[in-house]
């Protein structure tokens, strides 16, 4: 059993990097990949399906996406009129720096699947090449998969956190917001810097241009491309629900019970895999704080590296058609940098 479940995570590391049947259909070969961990781990069941479909998260993620996209159909012209001036009255780095911040620490309120649809149409709207605005997303959505972690409702991991350990809504800002609240103003200045003083404003017919170019229409989306892209998003959260359920027998055989220093890398698994099934697994009132600190820190910052790693990660890369490869060439250095620095902090200091 054990021999398949490691088998079967090379493959959800290696293969939308592989292949680009894969890559573009990453939602599905998740899902029949969580299929088949569950088989392998002999947990599929009917009481898992019952158990997935009355996660009331599922509906309310899908709910959110389609709702939003319909909203965001009817006010592109205003946000990318919005974003012009923003950017025509302030130097293109303060406005960065402001919005990442901002969006990840907002997104502890309007959750992080509202954080990334704003980002994305954002992203969409900012006059400036595709390559720096799928850096913009990589680095928010690092901001927002930390900010969302401040309060139980930002995000899935957090109400799981705080409901197990029987703690009060301000829990994790207390816990973790020291860490949290200096990681977003950095990558506020690591977006300012990388971004707004390498990028240049372009002119609108260019950017329509390579957002054609990579299917992306600038311009209000269709019906079609709204519902498929819920349907999409519905699919992904299943497939981890599936995977979490897969991949449980080898976290608690292996894992669990390892020490928090090699919890904190071991974490890095949340880049493919569900932080919020992952922390469910790992955190447990008996554990002492700082051990709770080094797990959710590790899951938190693991969470942008890939695509799979977190909801806003999938929302944004499916709104901007953002590859596997391009996520991981500039997520993966970040997330590790992010990681070591926080591992000094947390264990060395």
């Amino acid at each position: 059993m054990i021999i398949g479940l490691a088998i079967s995570l090379i493959a959800i590391l290696l293969l939308p990097f592989l292949t680009k049947k894969v890559e573009h259909n990453l939602e599905v070969f998740l899902f029949v990949m969580g299929l088949i961990t569950t088989v392998i781990a002999g947990v599929i069941s009917k009481d898992l399906f019952t158990h997935i479909f009355h996660n009331e998260m599922l509906y309310f993620i899908t709910l959110a996406v389609l709702v939003a996209g319909i909203i965001f159909k009817y006010a592109v012209d205003s946000i990318i009129e919005g974003v012009e001036r923003a950017t025509q009255r302030i130097p293109l780095s303060v406005f960065l720096f402001f919005f990442i911040i901002f969006i990840g620490i907002l997104s502890s309120v309007i959750t992080a699947i509202i954080a990334s649809l704003v980002l994305a149409e954002v992203a969409k709207a900012l006059p400036i090449e595709r390559k720096y605005k799928v850096r913009l997303c990589i680095i928010t959505c690092f901001s927002i998969g930390l900010g969302a972690a401040l309060t139980p409702i930002g995000e899935p991991l957090a109400t799981i956190v705080v409901s197990l350990l029987n703690e009060d809504f301000f829990f994790l800002v207390k816990t973790i917001g020291i860490y949290i609240v200096p990681g977003i103003i950095a990558l506020g200045l690591i977006g300012a810097v990388n971004i707004g003083r390498n990028a240049k404003i372009i002119h609108r017919v260019q950017m329509e241009k390579e957002a054609l170019q990579y299917n992306c229409p600038i311009s209000a989306e269709n019906y079609p491309v709204i519902f498929m892209r819920a349907v999409k998003i519905f699919l992904f959260v299943i497939a981890l629900e599936l995977l979490g359920a897969g991949f449980r027998p080898m976290i608690d055989m292996y894992i669990i019970h390892l020490d928090s220093g090699l919890l904190y890398w071991i974490n890095m698994v949340s880049a493919v895999l569900d932080n919020a099934t992952l922390a469910a697994a790992e955190i447990s009132p008996k554990m002492g704080i700082n051990q709770i600190k080094a797990i959710l820190m590790g899951l938190l910052i693991s969470g942008g590296m890939l695509i799979p790693g977190n909801i806003p990660n999938i929302v944004t890369a499916c709104k901007l058609n953002i590859g596997s490869k391009d996520w991981a060439k500039f997520g993966v250095p970040l997330g590790l940098v992010f990681l070591t620095i926080d591992f000094v902090v947390l264990f060395l200091i």
